[in-house]
Order: structure tokens, then C-alpha cells, then sequence
């Protein structure tokens, strides 16, 4: 599988520009899931220096990506060009399920 994790909100308390406390739980259970063979894609609007604080935070709290804000390399070399960022999963805090959108 593929999971696309967003960052604030999910993997930190909403500080931007700061990096909030870390949801420790969710962080282990994505180092879990790429010990058991799954890619994980960083999925954030953060970008520059912000980025890079968030790629070096979440190093030393032991969760790695195989790709940030793009698709995993399986991906990247197709012969189709891909608009969004494919996953099986994605973690968002600004998200919705189906369910939800339906009672709107």
C-alpha cells in the first residue's frame, strides 16, 4: 500500500509556522506500516525552509519517507503523466468521508 500523510494535524499539533507537539501514536503506526513493506509519501503544503524542518523532525522521531509531496518512484516513471499524488490512503485532518458529504 501507499499512504500519503498530511503533516500539521496529523503527525503534529497545528503550530505553523512551528512544529506542534508530535500524535506520537499515529507516527509509530506509520513506522509500523513501512516496516511491514508499505510506502509512505509526506503530503504537506509546507515548502522551503518549513519543509525541511518537518523532513528533519520526523527523521529524529524514526519515520522516513519514500517521497515528499510527489508521487513514490514506482510512479514517477511512468509513461502517463500523474497530476495528483496517488495513495491508497491519505491522512488529512481537512478531509471528509463520503458519508459526511452525503448528509450535506
Amino acid at each position: 500500500m501507499i499512504i500519503a500523510s498530511d503533516f500539521d494535524g496529523i503527525l503534529c499539533q497545528h503550530r505553523f509556522p512551528e512544529i506542534g507537539e508530535p500524535f506520537m501514536s499515529i507516527i509509530n503506526k506509520l513506522i509500523q506500516f513501512k516496516k511491514d513493506g508499505n510506502q509512505l509519501i509526506l503530503w504537506t503544503c509546507r515548502e522551503g525552509h518549513y519543509l525541511q524542518e518537518a523532513i528533519k523532525w520526523c527523521k529524529e522521531k524514526g519515520l522516513e519517507f519514500d517521497a515528499i509531496n510527489e508521487n513514490v518512484p514506482d510512479l514517477k516513471n511512468k509513461d502517463f503523466a500523474i497530476r495528483k499524488v496517488y495513495a491508497d490512503i491519505y491522512l488529512d485532518d481537512r478531509n471528509m468521508l463520503f458519508s459526511d458529504f452525503l448528509k450535506i
